[in-house]
């Protein structure tokens, strides 16, 4: 393979510096109580952190006075929340944005909505809602926030859907979206495609009439994923193995080269993402499970992504964007063209199973039933 130095870079979309932020409870409200509300303080179950650390045993169930309702709030009843790998990562300490202590771990999930402040136009009891920032803390029974925190969702799409909508399948639709003008029939190619986010984009790609070229690990079980895969709408399912021997030409030739490649690996296997991309097409990195560098080849454009940092760009002025994306992303849901992802389901009080299968990297997702 040759590689050049006239490469195409572009400003990531993030930053790999870590931040802290405060927890729910710790932020300062910029709303005013509302009458009476000194009387009305609840609490609720939360799993709780004062410290980094790499065992599930670092978390502990407590209970947490939850502050007043104020005039812009919401009180939200906690119904359902995974167990990400971001959220371990935030709980060893690894990631770029970390909590202040006590902090109650769990970035994303769907709650009910309980109650409103009187000023509070967007949300009504009986809702569902997401919160679209990291750091919010979702591992609890119930929360009290600010009403520009949330999302809406609809109640008509299955609970787990709706409490993992907010990271891995908007990330696939952001990257289908954003870099690349794919038109029906153009091809994507990535790997890690088995993930959470890689199934999305299969999913997504096939309701834009794209096809995509889907690399995995070699595995026992290899064809029975490779099927779950097509099931889903993959066109093809290749082993790195399979690529780095052949090389994408000797195995694939009725689909035109990529134009857009998605890394979440790095290393030999963003590589070989990158030497089957087409001249000029475009390399979007979210991840990096390898933590090794990339070879580059010559005339790729490199892009960076990252949901949170998205969210947070879009979120400036208010979140009638991020609204309008989670929206787009469910309608797909109650369209069946995407389906929630195959979740183990585990009660909130055996939140150490979830957390301990999270950490050594369990094929199912996790998720929380409150």
């Amino acid at each position: 393979m040759a590689f050049a130095a006239s490469i195409v870079m572009r400003r990531p979309l993030f930053r790999l510096t870590q931040k802290r932020v405060l927890p729910l409870w710790q932020r300062e409200s910029r709303t005013t109580l509302t009458p009476g509300a000194l009387r009305q303080l609840h609490s609720c179950s939360a799993l709780v952190y004062r410290k980094h650390g790499h065992h599930y045993d670092t978390v502990r169930m407590e209970e947490m006075s939850l502050p007043a309702l104020g005039q812009h709030s919401v009180r939200l009843r906690m119904l359902a929340a995974p167990v990400n790998p971001a959220d371990i990562n935030m709980l060893q300490g690894t990631y770029p944005i970390l909590p202040v202590f006590p902090a109650v771990g769990g970035n994303e999930g769907v709650g009910e909505v309980v109650e409103v402040g009187r000023k509070v136009t967007s949300l009504r009891p009986g809702d569902w809602a997401i919160p679209w920032d990291a750091g919010f803390g979702t591992w609890r029974t119930e929360a009290v926030c600010e009403a520009d925190d949330l999302l809406q969702v609809p109640k008509d799409i299955p609970l787990l859907g709706a409490a993992t909508i907010g990271v891995n399948p908007c990330t696939a639709y952001r990257m289908l979206q954003d870099f690349v003008k794919l038109k029906p029939g153009a091809t994507v190619m990535q790997n890690g495609s088995n993930s959470a986010v890689g199934q999305a984009v299969i999913q997504i790609a096939a309701a834009l009439g794209v096809k995509t070229i889907n690399i995995i690990r070699d595995r026992p079980n290899r064809l029975e994923l490779e099927e779950e895969l097509k099931s889903m709408g993959a066109d093809f399912v290749i082993t790195e193995e399979e690529l780095q021997c052949l090389g994408l030409d000797n195995v694939i030739q009725e689909l035109p080269k990529p134009i857009l490649g998605l890394n979440c690996v790095g290393g030999q296997s963003g590589g070989l993402v990158l030497s089957s991309l087409c001249d000029g097409a475009t390399l979007v990195t979210y991840g990096g499970m390898a933590k090794k560098p990339l070879q580059i080849p010559a005339n790729i454009t490199l892009r960076g992504f990252w949901m949170t940092q998205w969210k947070r760009n879009n979120s400036k002025a208010d979140v009638t964007q991020l609204q309008a994306m989670v929206t787009s992303v469910c309608d797909l849901v109650k369209s069946g063209q995407l389906q929630p992802p195959h979740c183990v389901q585990v009660p909130f009080h055996h939140y150490s199973q979830a957390l301990q299968a999270t950490i050594q990297a369990h094929q199912r997702k996790h998720v929380l039933l409150m």
